[in-house]
């Protein structure tokens, strides 16, 4: 019975995050002892920050989580805290970089990553796409590319110069009513990238954190295609709001798009749904609808790992030329079927990030 209860405890302690992360105290390593006696329990957390309040706010968080165990009656939740010392090895660098996370755009709301477990399947189009919509639909919206390797805003909204630095602070581009900041705008476009992972995290680090990005609804993340830097830094270092997983019908982009999801959900991110691109092509000449990647995949697939379907993406040569020339199809055609996919896509991505953080446990100390 006894050891019954501690695994109810311990599962009722990975519902509390650590203020501004997205991950929970369990798997950061924080509680270092459960006891149970009877009805009582003793829950020892140990941690370094430099963020004292905030490690108040999780001890009453996990003490009232703890109380909410069937069958228990009394929760006492001890902290030992300790002031982080040189680094000596990765968990002290995750841990001291915490008190770092939270000052991350502060100001944004809600961040959601577009990401997808191969290329080649429009994530960057359907990332583009979805903030400018959810900034038609009337919110605050910012846009980072955080394809560090294969940064595509620059060409998706035609931007080529360099960005405007004031004091030590980015100012991002504003375009179309949305915020954007991409590697591309530093970068020459002909400079291949070849960092390591180390050199990535600081980019993406300075991306948000440098970057003027003031008060925003939403910050939607295009993500590089895999599951690999750049994923795990943004999973450790911001509190996402969810990932939207971009795939097509066929099998093997939905093998991939699996793994995507799977990612996701290990590093407790949750998964906002799957869009799928590219879904049927419609001839402009005679109106015959072709399922050239097959048909349905997306939605078998959201129904299968328990996410929500967000929306189907018709394959059309407009959208191409529209990120090739900088105007967006929502721009473009902001009356056409492809910019109506579109909104049902942003107004489902809306409706699931609300229903996540109505779910999640208020630990936010901003």
């Amino acid at each position: 019975m006894t050891s019954d209860t501690e695994a109810k405890v311990w599962e009722a302690l990975k519902t509390v995050r650590f203020p501004g992360m997205s991950r929970d105290i369990v798997s950061f390593g924080f509680v270092h002892h459960v006891e149970v006696s009877g009805s009582e329990v003793a829950v020892g957390l140990q941690m370094s920050t430099h963020n004292p309040a905030a490690a108040e706010k999780v001890r009453g968080e996990a003490e009232r989580a703890v109380r909410g165990v069937p069958g228990i009656s009394g929760a006492q939740v001890t902290i030992d805290m300790q002031r982080p010392a040189a680094p000596a090895g990765r968990e002290e660098a995750a841990q001291r970089a915490i008190a770092q996370d939270a000052n991350l755009a502060p100001g944004v709301r809600h961040m959601v990553a577009v990401a997808s477990g191969k290329g080649g399947v429009g994530k960057s189009t359907v990332a583009a796409n979805l903030a400018v919509r959810l900034g038609q639909l009337g919110y605050r919206v910012g846009l980072l590319d955080a394809d560090i390797y294969g940064p595509s805003v620059p060409t998706m909204f035609g931007i080529r110069d360099k960005p405007l630095i004031v004091g030590n602070r980015i100012v991002p581009f504003d375009k179309y009513g949305i915020s954007l900041m991409s590697l591309g705008f530093i970068l020459d476009a002909d400079t291949p990238v070849i960092w390591r992972g180390p050199m990535v995290t600081r980019a993406l680090e300075q991306m948000l954190g440098d970057v003027e990005w003031g008060t925003l609804d939403y910050l939607i993340l295009d993500l590089p295609p895999g599951t690999g830097d750049a994923q795990l830094t943004l999973t450790q270092k911001v509190p996402l709001a969810g990932a939207v997983i971009v795939t097509t019908p066929q099998d093997v982009a939905l093998i991939d798009a699996r793994k995507g999801l799977a990612m996701f959900k290990k590093v407790n991110v949750p998964v906002i749904g799957i869009v799928e691109n590219m879904s049927s092509f419609v001839c402009p000449h005679c109106g015959q609808v072709t399922d050239i990647f097959k048909k349905g995949g997306g939605e078998r697939t959201a129904e299968l790992l328990g996410t929500a379907f967000l929306g189907a993406i018709p394959l059309d040569p407009k959208i191409v030329l529209g990120g090739d020339s900088g105007v967006p199809i929502v721009v473009a055609e902001p009356q056409g079927p492809h910019a109506d996919a579109f909104r049902l896509v942003a107004e489902a991505v809306v409706e699931e990030v609300s229903r996540h953080s109505a779910a999640r446990p208020k630990l936010s100390i901003f």
